[in-house]
């Protein structure tokens, strides 16, 4: 599917976009910390957020999206404090959390229309803007049906084109790809590749394949801090000399994998070929070239 042609009426004059974090942090109580200082600086393009489960994506970006505030820190967008004032955020905003529901007895058009209502988006133009997405995100064919006959990857969509409804100038997709088919996900990526020409886009994952081809740069965090943001080839340049291959007997896996990081296993003539990270080479193990899973495994596993 080719996302351009419903994407060409949504394009706007280019403008110098900027959102910024200064040290913010979440705090739940005494103990608990959801987001800890935390500061970067964020332009136009596709910004792709790694992390484990519980590493605090979704607090941050339930943060930017002024759905939470923080416990302290500055959030701004083009120098406007968003926390003293979210509609001005809001208004430039869609947004498509991870927990994102539909109301299965109305069909797509209709959940659009609503949702359009909410946005206070109306006027003639909204019937062909949701035509549109719908087009550009496959769903035409069904759009009379009741979302509730929708598979998992349809409703996800839906949930897409509820985000781009108005246009916006900050998008922001929290686990995006949770339901897609592999078809599915490659129209996802050509859709955000389009919309980061004049947008800000932050693409939340822990699945490194969903950013690795697409992210200008790339945020790695773990239990609510940042450890790591640059370009996909800086944060690759962190592993340069610690990814290896060795072969094994099937019965020394166990316990290599007890001492090192094992990214992946394959198994070729009887032996057992490991691909694995580590900070010196030993003795048979093969240096390889770094990808970002490698960056992404190595930054989570050793801090």
């Amino acid at each position: 599917m080719d996302t351009r042609p419903f994407l060409k009426g949504s394009k706007k004059k280019s403008s110098t976009m900027q959102l910024e974090l200064q040290n913010v942090s979440k705090r739940y109580n005494k103990n608990a910390f959801g987001l800890r200082d935390f500061s970067i600086s964020i332009e136009k393009g596709i910004l792709g957020l790694l992390g484990p489960n519980g590493a605090g994506k979704s607090t941050l970006l339930r943060m930017i999206a002024t759905v939470n505030k923080p416990t302290t820190g500055i959030i701004s967008l083009n120098k406007n404090n968003i926390v003293k004032d979210p509609n001005y955020m809001r208004k430039q905003l869609g947004f498509l959390p991870q927990d994102f529901g539909v109301y299965p007895n109305l069909n797509a058009v209709e959940f659009l229309t609503y949702m359009a209502a909410l946005k206070g988006l109306g006027g003639k133009n909204l019937k062909p803007r949701i035509l549109e997405l719908l087009e550009g995100l496959n769903l035409l064919a069904v759009a009379k049906k009741p979302i509730g006959s929708y598979s998992g990857g349809m409703k996800q969509r839906v949930g897409i084109a509820q985000t781009l409804l108005n246009n916006p100038k900050i998008v922001i997709f929290d686990e995006p790809t949770v339901g897609l088919d592999p078809e599915e996900r490659v129209r996802f990526r050509n859709l955000i590749s389009d919309l980061a020409n004049d947008c800000i886009v932050i693409l939340s994952s822990h699945i490194v394949s969903d950013i690795d081809t697409i992210a200008d740069q790339v945020a790695v965090m773990k239990n609510g801090t940042l450890l790591s943001y640059g370009s996909p080839e800086d944060i690759i340049d962190r592993v340069t000399g610690k990814v290896f291959e060795i072969t094994l007997e099937k019965e020394a896996v166990l316990n290599f994998s007890k001492i090192h990081t094992v990214i992946s296993s394959a198994r070729k003539n009887g032996k057992i070929h490991l691909r694995y990270i580590a900070d010196k080479q030993i003795e048979n193990a093969v240096v390889q070239a770094p990808n970002l899973e490698d960056a992404y495994l190595y930054l989570t596993k050793n801090n």
